[in-house]
């Protein structure tokens, strides 16, 4: 399936120009500004194989049970343990908001979590087994929850994670409904290794023991294949016997595939189809909270919003992507670490929680927002900074 970029740009300018919200949505509860956010290190396994794992858990007000998405994260380039604790707070919120108890689970290897991270090499097709029984045993513990429906349970993988859902997915676990699969892979490794083939034939042998169905979406520019490459990696699934449907479009902006589902202007082009998708498999997609907000701090007096030349840690480089940022259009919200990393957003829900959210993944560290719409709201100047209005300070 094809979805044609008119029809996306037409879903990005309607998200864009209207509230989003229904008017009914004002009268529904509203979800707390930080999300029921809970960090925790969940073991799993036993004995000698047990490993605990970072998990980071969004969940919704009440009782419950509450039907599960667990997101499985990608890599960024260098050591796993530098990487960031996953968030995905825009598309955490978009499930939170209808009433799904979200989990992200960082997988062994990876940021605090116990274990080794092993690198897929040639090897697409096993290591991506290998990182599905973590997955499987994550939500062998997760469905012990009481508030948690274990009948009715969404898989959501990006990059290396979406090739480890796809794995898990051919396990036939219980409860399992579907799988969204934002531009899984496994990076190429190794002189001489064929990876794309490997891809092709590690997607055939999910395919044959598969029993759910699956979403994916790929973009034809991503920095890793165009058009044909997912093209036959879905031909290659469907021959052996999985249920897979393709969204394919241009990227929106200068990123791959996965970054639509960590920015605001990606959710008119994932969140339709997959929309469909769920009700199709039988899980909610109406609307149960309003969503919450990113509390605004206060306009500073730190300097006039286009001094570009004030901004603090950042090198040429990112004061001109700050010039650029203030040329988009509200809501917007700037963001900056002190490695000098930045990150922003536009649009969406909550742009000052996403912003934060892409520095912080560029970063690996805590970030703070420097700017918002044409308001300057850093809180501090020099390297003389008190525990009282240091932002970088942890909560």
């Amino acid at each position: 399936m094809r979805s044609p970029l008119p029809r996306l740009l037409l879903a990005v300018l309607t998200h864009l120009f209207s509230t989003g919200v229904p008017a009914a949505a004002e009268e529904m509860p509203q979800l707390p500004a930080r999300l029921n956010e809970e960090v925790r290190m969940l073991a799993i396994g036993t004995g000698s194989s047990s490993v605990e794992l970072e998990t980071t858990l969004f969940v919704p007000p009440g009782p419950g049970p509450f039907p599960l998405v667990v997101i499985n994260h990608g890599r960024l380039s260098g050591d796993p343990r530098f990487d960031p604790r996953a968030r995905y707070l825009v598309a955490s919120r978009e499930f939170l908001q209808r009433g799904y108890l979200v989990a992200i689970p960082m997988r062994p290897g990876f940021s605090k979590s116990g274990g080794s991270y092993v690198v897929p090499r040639c090897k697409i097709e096993s290591n991506a087994r290998l990182q599905a029984e973590t997955i499987i045993a994550f939500l062998r513990e997760m469905r012990r929850r009481p508030d948690v429906d274990p009948d009715r349970i969404l898989l959501v993988g990006e990059s290396e994670g979406g090739m480890a859902a796809m794995a898990a997915a051919a396990t036939g676990f219980p409860g399992l409904r579907g799988v969204l699969n934002l531009a899984g892979r496994a990076p190429p490794n190794g002189a001489g290794c064929a990876w794309e083939e490997s891809l092709v034939e590690a997607f055939a042998a999910f395919g044959t023991s598969s029993t759910v169905p699956s979403l994916w979406f790929y973009a034809d520019d991503d920095s890793y294949w165009g058009r044909v490459l997912p093209q036959g990696m879905l031909r290659a699934y469907r021959d052996a016997g999985g249920q897979a449907a393709l969204i394919t479009h241009g990227s929106i902006a200068a990123s791959d595939a996965q970054e639509m589902f960590t920015s605001p202007q990606g959710i008119p082009i994932w969140w339709p189809e997959s929309e469909r998708f769920l009700r199709e498999i039988g899980l909610p997609t109406e609307l149960r909270f309003s969503p919450g907000s990113t509390p605004r701090p206060q306009r500073s007096s730190y300097t006039k919003l286009d001094d570009s030349e004030a901004l603090p840690y950042v090198d040429d480089h990112r004061r001109e992507l700050y010039r650029r940022f203030l040329g988009l259009p509200f809501p917007r919200a700037f963001a900056i670490a002190t490695t000098g990393n930045v990150g922003w957003a536009q649009g969406g829900p909550d742009a000052l929680a996403a912003a934060l959210d892409n520095c912080e993944r560029a970063a690996r560290r805590s970030c703070a927002l420097y700017a918002i719409d044409d308001e300057v709201v850093w809180q501090f100047a020099g390297t003389s900074r008190s525990a009282a209005t240091d932002p970088f300070r942890e909560p």
